[in-house]
Protein backbone atom coordinates (compact mmCIF):
# COMPACT_ATOMS: atom_id res chain seq x y z
CA UNK A 1 0.00 0.00 0.00
CA UNK A 2 1.02 3.49 -0.43
CA UNK A 3 2.08 6.25 2.09
CA UNK A 4 -0.61 8.37 0.81
CA UNK A 5 -3.27 5.43 -0.30
CA UNK A 6 -6.79 7.38 0.09
CA UNK A 7 -5.56 10.77 0.42
CA UNK A 8 -6.99 13.59 -1.63
CA UNK A 9 -4.38 16.40 -2.57
CA UNK A 10 -5.45 19.58 -4.74
CA UNK A 11 -2.72 21.87 -6.20
CA UNK A 12 -4.34 25.37 -6.62
CA UNK A 13 -3.03 27.22 -10.16
CA UNK A 14 -3.70 29.84 -12.40
CA UNK A 15 -1.36 31.22 -15.29
CA UNK A 16 1.94 31.96 -14.92
CA UNK A 17 2.50 29.08 -12.07
CA UNK A 18 5.96 27.85 -11.77
CA UNK A 19 6.17 24.70 -13.77
CA UNK A 20 8.36 22.66 -11.76
CA UNK A 21 6.77 23.90 -8.39
CA UNK A 22 3.57 22.53 -9.69
CA UNK A 23 4.55 18.87 -11.57
CA UNK A 24 7.28 18.73 -9.26
CA UNK A 25 4.74 17.58 -5.81
CA UNK A 26 1.95 17.09 -8.61
CA UNK A 27 4.04 13.40 -9.84
CA UNK A 28 5.19 13.05 -6.11
CA UNK A 29 1.67 13.08 -4.57
CA UNK A 30 0.68 10.97 -7.31
CA UNK A 31 3.61 8.43 -6.72
CA UNK A 32 2.90 7.91 -2.93
CA UNK A 33 -0.57 6.93 -3.95
CA UNK A 34 -3.00 10.55 -3.54
CA UNK A 35 -5.38 11.25 -5.14
CA UNK A 36 -4.58 14.78 -7.00
CA UNK A 37 -6.58 17.30 -8.26
CA UNK A 38 -6.26 20.64 -9.75
CA UNK A 39 -8.45 23.76 -8.92
CA UNK A 40 -8.71 27.03 -11.37
CA UNK A 41 -10.60 29.89 -11.42
CA UNK A 42 -12.55 27.57 -14.38
CA UNK A 43 -12.97 24.24 -14.38
CA UNK A 44 -11.55 22.62 -17.45
CA UNK A 45 -9.38 25.56 -18.26
CA UNK A 46 -5.69 25.36 -19.03
CA UNK A 47 -2.97 27.04 -17.17
CA UNK A 48 0.07 27.82 -18.73
CA UNK A 49 3.17 27.79 -16.90
CA UNK A 50 5.98 30.28 -17.07
CA UNK A 51 7.80 27.94 -18.94
CA UNK A 52 4.77 26.20 -21.01
CA UNK A 53 3.59 23.52 -19.18
CA UNK A 54 0.03 23.23 -19.42
CA UNK A 55 -2.35 22.31 -15.92
CA UNK A 56 -5.85 21.75 -16.69
CA UNK A 57 -8.08 22.15 -14.16
CA UNK A 58 -10.68 19.19 -12.72
CA UNK A 59 -12.44 21.98 -10.69
CA UNK A 60 -13.00 25.68 -10.06
CA UNK A 61 -12.11 27.23 -7.19
CA UNK A 62 -15.75 27.84 -6.23
CA UNK A 63 -16.46 23.70 -6.30
CA UNK A 64 -13.61 23.44 -3.61
CA UNK A 65 -14.73 21.46 -0.35
CA UNK A 66 -12.19 21.42 2.24
CA UNK A 67 -14.16 18.37 3.50
CA UNK A 68 -13.45 16.32 0.39
CA UNK A 69 -9.39 17.00 0.85
CA UNK A 70 -6.66 15.88 3.02
CA UNK A 71 -3.96 18.76 1.50
CA UNK A 72 -3.58 21.97 -0.65
CA UNK A 73 -0.58 22.41 -2.68
CA UNK A 74 0.20 25.85 -4.06
CA UNK A 75 2.94 26.35 -6.13
CA UNK A 76 5.03 29.53 -6.77
CA UNK A 77 5.14 31.59 -9.68
CA UNK A 78 3.18 34.31 -10.55
CA UNK A 79 0.36 32.25 -10.28
CA UNK A 80 -0.42 32.83 -6.72
CA UNK A 81 -0.76 36.77 -7.15
CA UNK A 82 -3.56 35.84 -9.17
CA UNK A 83 -5.12 32.79 -7.11
CA UNK A 84 -5.52 35.55 -4.04
CA UNK A 85 -8.03 37.36 -5.74
CA UNK A 86 -10.78 34.59 -5.61
CA UNK A 87 -12.16 34.67 -2.87
CA UNK A 88 -13.09 31.12 -3.22
CA UNK A 89 -9.82 30.18 -2.95
CA UNK A 90 -8.60 32.26 -0.17
CA UNK A 91 -11.33 31.02 2.16
CA UNK A 92 -11.02 27.37 0.90
CA UNK A 93 -7.12 27.56 2.05
CA UNK A 94 -8.40 28.80 5.33
CA UNK A 95 -11.22 26.51 6.24
CA UNK A 96 -8.51 23.74 5.20
CA UNK A 97 -5.83 24.92 7.94
CA UNK A 98 -8.47 25.80 10.36
CA UNK A 99 -9.34 21.87 10.20
CA UNK A 100 -5.71 21.13 10.84
CA UNK A 101 -5.46 19.73 7.40
CA UNK A 102 -2.05 20.22 5.25
CA UNK A 103 -1.73 23.68 3.82
CA UNK A 104 1.41 23.45 1.61
CA UNK A 105 2.93 26.40 -0.51
CA UNK A 106 6.63 26.90 -2.07
CA UNK A 107 8.13 30.80 -3.42
CA UNK A 108 5.73 33.22 -4.19
CA UNK A 109 3.32 30.96 -3.01
CA UNK A 110 2.91 32.78 0.29
CA UNK A 111 0.59 35.49 -1.00
CA UNK A 112 -2.12 33.22 -0.98
CA UNK A 113 -2.24 32.49 3.13
CA UNK A 114 -1.45 36.25 3.48
CA UNK A 115 -5.21 36.73 1.80
CA UNK A 116 -6.78 34.02 3.45
CA UNK A 117 -5.48 35.38 6.83
CA UNK A 118 -3.50 32.16 7.96
CA UNK A 119 -0.14 33.34 8.53
CA UNK A 120 -0.14 35.16 12.35
CA UNK A 121 2.31 34.17 14.65
CA UNK A 122 3.36 31.06 12.45
CA UNK A 123 7.04 30.40 11.49
CA UNK A 124 7.56 29.99 7.17
CA UNK A 125 9.73 30.81 4.41
CA UNK A 126 9.39 31.77 1.20
CA UNK A 127 11.39 33.12 -1.96
CA UNK A 128 12.98 36.15 -0.31
CA UNK A 129 11.24 38.56 -2.23
CA UNK A 130 8.14 38.41 -0.37
CA UNK A 131 9.51 38.09 3.00
CA UNK A 132 8.19 41.72 4.06
CA UNK A 133 4.67 40.29 3.25
CA UNK A 134 4.73 37.56 4.98
CA UNK A 135 6.34 39.16 7.60
CA UNK A 136 3.85 42.13 7.71
CA UNK A 137 0.93 39.21 7.27
CA UNK A 138 2.34 38.57 10.76
CA UNK A 139 4.19 35.34 10.30
CA UNK A 140 8.14 34.87 11.54
CA UNK A 141 9.87 34.77 8.42
CA UNK A 142 13.17 32.18 8.37
CA UNK A 143 15.89 31.23 5.41
CA UNK A 144 15.68 27.42 5.86
CA UNK A 145 14.90 24.92 2.94
CA UNK A 146 11.71 23.76 4.24
CA UNK A 147 9.77 25.09 7.75
CA UNK A 148 6.86 22.79 8.90
CA UNK A 149 4.82 24.72 11.45
CA UNK A 150 1.93 22.67 12.48
CA UNK A 151 0.03 22.23 9.31
CA UNK A 152 1.36 24.74 7.22
CA UNK A 153 4.57 23.59 5.35
CA UNK A 154 6.91 25.93 3.65
CA UNK A 155 9.73 26.37 0.70
CA UNK A 156 11.38 29.28 -0.99
CA UNK A 157 12.28 27.65 -4.38
CA UNK A 158 12.21 25.08 -6.69
CA UNK A 159 15.39 24.13 -5.48
CA UNK A 160 13.70 22.82 -2.31
CA UNK A 161 11.42 20.94 -4.11
CA UNK A 162 12.81 17.27 -2.98
CA UNK A 163 12.35 18.63 0.83
CA UNK A 164 9.22 20.41 0.79
CA UNK A 165 7.28 17.32 -0.79
CA UNK A 166 8.98 14.74 1.38
CA UNK A 167 7.62 17.08 4.17
CA UNK A 168 4.27 17.10 2.34
CA UNK A 169 4.07 13.64 2.26
CA UNK A 170 5.31 13.15 5.91
CA UNK A 171 2.59 14.99 7.43
CA UNK A 172 -0.31 13.75 5.26
CA UNK A 173 1.37 9.93 6.28
CA UNK A 174 0.48 10.95 10.09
Amino acid sequence: MSKLSGKQVVLLVADHHNDYEFLYPYIRMKEAGATVQIAGADKDAVYAGKYGIPAKADMSFDELDAAKFDGVIIPGGYAPDIVRRHGAANDFVKKMFDAGKVVAFICHAGWVPVSAGILDGKRCTSFFAIRDDLVNAGAQWVDEEVVVDGNLISSRTPDDLPAFCKAIIAAMNK
